[in-house]
C-alpha cells in the first residue's frame, strides 16, 4: 500500500485502482496458501485464485503466488510476465512488458530496491545485486553486480549509480505520509 503512497486499502480501490486492488488480492492469496490450513482457508482461497485469475487476465499480468518480496510496485497496466520459479527481494518497481523468465532451465534471483524500466527481458539463472537500475528494454542474460545501472541489449553496465532515486523503500513512504503501526500500516 505505501508503495502507491495509499495509507488504507478502502473499497472503491477495486474500481478506480485496480493496480492496488490487484496487488491486495495477491497479497491475501499469499497469506491464505502459507498460513490458513483450515476448510475455511482453503476454501476462501480458492475463491482468490479465481479473482486473481480474472484480475491477472483483465490488467495483462502473469504474477505468480510467492515470487515478489514486499514493497512491490507495478507502475502500469500492461504485459507483466514473471516465471514461478523466480526470485524477487524487497521494493522492486516493475513498469509494463517486462519479462522474467527461464532459460536452460534455470531463473533469474533479483535482490532488493531493484527498478525495472519498461519492456526489460531477464532470463537465465542469473542473480541481479541490490539497489540496480535496469533500463527500458534492456536484455539482462548475465550477472549483475549491486548498486549499478544496466541498460543496451545485452545489458552493460552504462553508469555506477544506483536506483535510489526511483524506487522509494515502502518504509520511507510511510513516514512520508506520516503513518505508525497503530494507524495501519505494519
Amino acid at each position: 500500500m505505501a508503495a502507491h503512497y495509499q495509507a488504507r486499502y478502502h473499497w472503491w480501490f477495486r474500481f478506480n485502482r485496480p493496480l492496488i486492488h490487484f496487488q491486495r488480492t495477491l497479497r491475501k492469496a499469499e497469506y491464505y496458501e502459507s498460513c490458513r490450513k483450515d476448510i475455511l482457508g482453503r476454501i476462501y482461497l480458492t475463491v482468490l485464485k479465481f479473482k486473481l485469475m480474472k484480475l491477472s487476465t483483465n490488467l495483462g499480468f502473469t504474477i505468480p503466488r510467492h515470487v515478489f518480496g514486499p514493497g512491490l510496485s507495478i507502475a502500469h497496466w500492461g504485459s507483466l510476465v514473471v516465471h514461478p520459479d523466480v526470485r524477487v527481494g524487497k521494493n522492486c518497481r516493475v513498469h509494463s512488458a517486462v519479462n522474467i523468465g527461464v532459460f536452460d532451465g534455470k531463473c533469474p534471483t533479483i535482490g532488493n530496491n531493484v527498478y525495472i524500466g519498461p519492456g526489460a527481458k531477464i532470463f537465465g539463472g542469473i542473480t541481479i545485486g541490490d539497489n540496480v537500475t535496469i533500463g527500458a528494454n534492456a536484455v539482462v542474460n548475465q550477472n549483475v553486480p549491486s548498486n549499478v545501472t544496466v541498460a543496451g541489449v545485452p545489458a552493460k553496465i552504462v553508469s555506477e549509480k544506483d536506483s535510489s532515486k526511483l524506487v522509494m523503500k515502502a518504509y520511507e513512504k510511510a513516514l512520508a505520509l506520516e503513518l505508525t503501526p497503530e494507524r495501519g500500516l505494519a
